[in-house]
């Protein structure tokens, strides 16, 4: 077994190397040219998220969506991962995970809108879409929809599941001296409860715990940058000097500062905001919505509140606090910094993981379940939910060292052909952006046919949209 860890996180490694950081942000730097800087339209992007609006088909609203996405990218990327990310490539790691959150804003607009316009509904009326239906019915290739399925199917059990369940219930031992069965069992349970109440149950519970747990943590970070508020404008000037310094900032040699800043400040702030990875345009699919580009600009919210705001703000923390020169990593080193507020730093903490966590777990269930659905039909949905409860479970009891490396690696594998796709079809993005937003037509209603599939993914009629004002 230490053998195959080693080969795992070799391969990790090798995956993680320059090709991949080139090629996601690369797609970054591409779409954002090519979209004339959509980010500038951010705030017209939040406005619109937070305004109702049912119109069109889907399964659940354009806030449900987004609040579902956010609930699954929110997690302990925002918490350990940037805390991994600062131990391993010091301080300038926040700002390259900060620059794949702000870059990667266009990627998360893209592939929300792809998966829009190429979603299909299958026989009782749900709507499926996501990579795999835009490498299909997109691009023409159905190979590639199935190996994005079946990374994305294999990821969800580390990044979305076990990795999510590991993490806090080792937090709630450090803090409260719970056993780690004891917090898997009742995460377990309410995770059951309910991911079998389908996407409709999960955003409904989702609308109510984003926001709170988003704000709860945010304001733990603020207060601990007001008590350390004399240092913090020469901790902004170290992660600068350091995300292009030439030498590592804790040892190392000559020339692997910026590279291990580079590597683990962008893979981490893709574990994070999961843009290029092709998750979030799973659930965006489901989204109620008059247009693909309406949805699209709700979906790049997301990427904003994970990481220019909350992975901003936990960097900050982290760095600021300066336990990250004595050696702390992971978990161990946010506690630290978080203990400069006396008695509940650590309370905050482990209530902000909770949360973050278990929102994760429910996010992740339904883009996994997509993927299966995908893969072999409904029918597997229900082992598929029987399985995943039984791994929260599983992954609260023992160590994961190697899923971390794992979900490391299969994250890399189901970015590749969805960023492929994302260049690949850049035309089209353009063009309903240019028909939609550049036009001031986001009420505009999208007319295209929609895709009618049956239980195995087979097109069995195409239906005319006829949706009237």
């Amino acid at each position: 077994m230490e053998s195959f860890a080693k080969l795992i996180s070799q391969i990790d490694g090798w995956v993680w190397g320059i090709p991949l950081i080139a090629l996601l942000f690369g797609t970054h730097l591409f779409l954002t040219f090519r979209l004339r800087f959509i980010q500038k339209y951010i705030f017209k992007a939040i406005k619109i998220s937070v305004t109702k609006d049912d119109f069109g088909d889907g399964d659940v609203s354009q806030f449900s969506a987004l609040t579902t996405a956010l609930a699954a990218t929110i997690g302990t990327g925002n918490i350990v991962g940037v805390a991994t990310a600062v131990g391993l490539g010091g301080p300038g790691a926040v700002l390259w995970c900060w620059l794949t959150g702000v870059f990667g804003i266009a990627t998360k607009y893209s592939e929300s809108l792809l998966s829009v316009k190429y979603r299909v509904k299958t026989k009782d009326g749900t709507m499926a879409g996501g990579p795999m239906y835009v490498l299909e019915h997109g691009l023409g290739q159905k190979w590639a929809g199935i190996l994005f399925a079946l990374f994305t199917s294999v990821a969800a059990f580390g990044i979305g599941c076990m990795v999510q369940a590991n993490s806090v219930s080792s937090m709630v031992y450090e803090t409260f001296k719970i056993p780690t069965w004891i917090t898997g069992l009742v995460i377990a349970i309410l995770v059951a409860i309910v991911i079998l109440g389908g996407i409709k149950k999960i955003a409904k519970v989702c609308d109510i715990l984003v926001p709170f747990m988003a704000i709860f943590y945010v304001l733990g970070c603020i207060i601990i940058l007001i008590i350390g508020y004399k240092t913090i404008g020469s901790t902004i000037v170290l992660i600068f000097k350091d995300a292009f310094s030439p030498q590592a900032a804790v040892g190392g040699f000559a020339g692997a500062g910026i590279m291990m800043a580079m590597r683990y400040g962008v893979s981490r702030g893709l574990f994070s905001n999961e843009s290029g990875l092709g998750s979030a345009p799973i659930v965006a699919a489901a989204a109620k919505t008059r247009n693909p580009v309406k949805q699209a600009l709700v979906s790049c919210t997301g990427t904003f509140w994970d990481t220019v705001v909350v992975c901003a703000m936990t960097g900050l923390v982290i760095v600021n606090s300066g336990l990250w020169q004595e050696g702390l990593k992971g978990a161990a080193l946010t506690k630290g910094a978080f203990g400069a507020i006396p008695v509940i730093g650590p309370i905050i903490l482990t209530v902000g993981l909770l949360t973050f966590v278990f929102s994760t777990i429910l996010g992740w269930s339904y883009y996994g379940e997509k993927a299966i659905e995908y893969l072999f039909g409904k029918k597997a949905i229900v082992p598929y939910k029987i399985f995943w409860v039984i791994f929260v479970f599983v992954g609260s009891v023992f160590s994961l060292n190697l899923v971390w490396d794992l979900a490391d690696l299969f994250n890399g594998l189901m970015a590749i052909p969805n960023l492929i796709a994302l260049i690949l079809l850049s035309p089209v993005i353009v063009s309903e952006t240019k028909k939609y937003l550049w036009n001031d037509n986001l009420d505009g209603i999208d007319n295209d046919q929609i895709k009618i599939i049956d239980e195995n993914g087979k097109v069995i009629n195409e239906e005319v949209k006829n949706i009237q004002m």
